[in-house]
């Protein structure tokens, strides 16, 4: 099954949740309001990438994940900025006219809580969370120049990619990995 009204609708209520929840979550351990809301995004989310395709965060996760002893989260967390800048890019030059890019103004209006947001803006609030969060670099769990090509195959072949908004090129790709570096 792919992205639907129902899946479609558990993203809305768990990036709503997500956007005033993680930061408190991560800042007061001891919030029980900001730990529940992040509770039911997590259950959303797992609801949703469930019945609906994934993308190029997921794609890349697997082969990082099954390299280096890095946890999931942080990987996932790193790679989106990158991801998310590289999918609008590509969209904008390639297949404007997608949805996809409506959909990523609708996500980054929640998540910044303002209806006019732009996609600088809501690029800007991933970076700054996962600044604030400490998210580190993937070089930090040992990953190098020299083993790109490789994860990149991997991710080019992971049935996660396939839910990618657009096929990504192998230079994006790489640049995706730049970027998380």
């Amino acid at each position: 099954m792919d992205a639907n009204p129902i899946t479609d609708s558990l993203c809305r209520e768990g990036l709503s949740r997500i956007s005033w929840s993680l930061l408190r979550a991560y800042i007061q351990g001891d919030d029980d309001i900001a730990r529940k809301n992040m509770s039911l995004a997590s259950l959303f989310g797992g609801l949703a990438l469930a019945n609906a395709k994934l993308g190029a965060v997921h794609g890349f996760a697997g082969p990082i994940g099954g390299r280096y002893h890095a946890p999931h989260g942080a990987v996932c967390a790193r790679l989106l900025p990158a991801v998310v800048i590289t999918n609008i890019r590509a969209l904008d030059e390639r297949n404007p006219e997608s949805p996809a890019l409506n959909r990523y103004l609708e996500i980054f209006r929640i998540l910044t809580g303002r209806p006019g947001a732009t996609f600088e803006q809501g690029i800007n609030w991933i970076d700054e969370l996962c600044e604030m969060l400490h998210v580190p670099a993937l070089s930090k769990f040992g990953m190098i120049r020299d083993d790109f090509p490789d994860i990149i195959q991997k991710a080019s072949e992971a049935s996660s990619m396939k839910g990618n908004p657009i096929k990504l090129t192998d230079k994006e790709l790489n640049n995706i990995l730049s970027r998380t570096f």
